[in-house]
């Protein structure tokens, strides 16, 4: 093996939506910049395997519902003829336009981007096995660990086969099963499953939790649940699967349904979907001074350091909300303290998005939270049946929910249903953020007829003076 050895400003291990921002907003300030991963450009799993593929995905999916939902407004259009060959060329060509794009901006950087894996040797070095397997060691001034995650393997399942997916291996597209069972009913499982229903598969999905979607506010869940029953042939909650067993030609799972029976029944494949676990694992921090919890999320405090003073960690490896959009936002955190800035990471609005059809988002507080902990609020609802755009849209299955300090009136959290509701939600991050008062994004001028009107009349409806809603004055 060949040992070179390089000094850096910066090391940061892992390119996702993470690492890769971090490493370019280092170079741009001046620093010198190492980046490392298995891929042979940035992107991470959000990328490759992750966000942007499920979400090309979903659009082809949108785009055969809209047709098969068109009969109604007079258009009839044939039955989709699917080529499952040019849906996956379609998604790859989208995944290799973007890697390869980061790719040419990491060399117009100058930025160093070294294929392989790496081992811290100490708190000031790294070894780096590429994968050609010659070896470098990188000698650092400072470090960021943005490793991510990888899919939770099914508890006790100690055998491996093809018809036993996790969410990389489904959006590979290899095929689209006649029966699919998803078990988990969180972002990922409801995406893919929306995904091979549209193009398909009849799915059943399987969650142990009381409803799917845990942590939405269940007004949230209650309207895209009636999406979601004419999407998947059965959503089977507070059900937990027992045992699963393969054989060459099906899948046969046991599950405890919710009034205690068991449930057998065969697929022709599972698609695993019940969480994701820190990739900290191998990293060599035996050699520092990093600390990591009981689960292997890796501990820091508001600046994104670890207990090694010169190594810091963000993104999917440190926990709390596994966002792309919260990696990024860390990353340039860390690399702002690195430089010398006396900032923290302690955002008031993190958006989450589930894209599905309708969409769900929200930010900041949700009801579910401020139940739990006990937080007064008022909450104001706009129905989007009193919305001219999404009636002229024919989809008036959506609500838009503002939540606000009845004291200060304070806009605390937004919540949305509906079409494009991941595009409408960073008003409302902006307006958390920003600490402005109902009566702000009451009086602020919304064109018409958007869905972005629902943000302004949900603020209405809480002050009670909403125009397409009538509430009679009390007396």
């Amino acid at each position: 093996m060949q040992h070179n050895k390089t000094t850096e400003d910066l090391v940061v291990i892992g390119a996702g939506p993470g690492g890769y921002p971090a490493a370019f907003h280092a170079a741009d300030i001046g620093m010198s910049v190492t980046l490392i991963d298995t891929e042979p450009n940035p992107g991470g799993v959000c990328l490759y395997r992750g966000c942007i593929p499920t979400k090309t995905l979903l659009h082809v999916s949108e785009v055969i519902r809209e047709a098969m939902n068109a009969k109604k407004t007079g258009v009839t259009f044939q039955p989709p003829d699917i080529d499952i060959d040019m849906i996956r060329k379609w998604k790859d060509g989208i995944v290799e336009k973007l890697t390869g794009g980061l790719g040419r901006l990491t060399k117009q950087r100058n930025i160093r981007m070294i294929n392989g894996r790496a081992k811290f040797i100490d708190s000031n070095s790294v070894e780096i096995i590429k994968n050609d397997g010659t070896v470098e060691n990188v000698v650092f001034k400072n470090a960021i660990i943005a490793t991510g995650s990888h899919p939770a393997p099914f508890p006790d399942l100690f055998f491996e086969t093809p018809r036993i997916m996790d969410s990389s291996e489904a959006l590979e597209l290899k095929d689209i099963p006649e029966k699919l069972l998803i078990i988990g009913g969180g972002y990922i499982g409801l995406e893919i499953g929306t995904i091979y229903s549209t193009l398909g598969s009849e799915v059943t999905i399987v969650e142990m939790m009381p409803d799917i979607l845990p942590g939405a506010d269940s007004d949230l869940i209650r309207i895209y649940s009636q999406s979601a029953r004419k999407i998947f042939s059965a959503i089977l909650t507070n059900t937990t699967v027992e045992k699963i067993d393969n054989t060459n030609e099906e899948v046969s799972v046991k599950m405890k349904l919710n009034d205690g029976k068991i449930h057998e029944a065969k697929f022709d494949k599972v698609l695993i979907t019940i969480g994701r676990k820190p990739n900290s694992d191998n990293l060599g921090l035996e050699n520092t001074a990093v600390v990591t919890d009981k689960n292997g999320f890796i501990k820091v405090n508001d600046k994104l350091q670890t207990d090694d003073p010169k190594i810091y960690a963000i993104g999917d490896v440190v926990g709390g909300a596994m966002l792309a959009h919260k990696a990024t936002h860390e990353g340039r955190t860390a690399v702002e303290v690195i430089s010398g800035k006396d900032v923290e990471f302690k955002p008031k609005a993190i958006p989450a998005v589930l894209f599905t059809d309708p969409e769900i988002s929200w930010c900041g507080l949700t009801e579910t939270e401020a139940k739990l902990k006990n937080i007064n609020i008022g909450v104001g609802r706009f129905p989007w049946a009193a919305s001219g755009r999404s009636v002229s849209l024919g989809r008036s299955d959506g609500m838009t929910k503002v939540i606000v300090d009845p004291e200060t009136e304070k806009i605390l959290g937004l919540g949305i249903v509906g079409p494009n509701a991941g595009e409408l939600i960073a008003e409302g991050a902006l307006a958390i953020e920003a600490g402005l008062r109902v009566s702000d994004l009451k009086k602020t001028i919304h064109p018409h007829p958007t869905l972005s009107e629902t943000l302004m009349e949900a603020a209405e409806v809480f002050s009670g003076e909403c125009v397409h809603i009538y509430k009679p004055q009390k007396k």
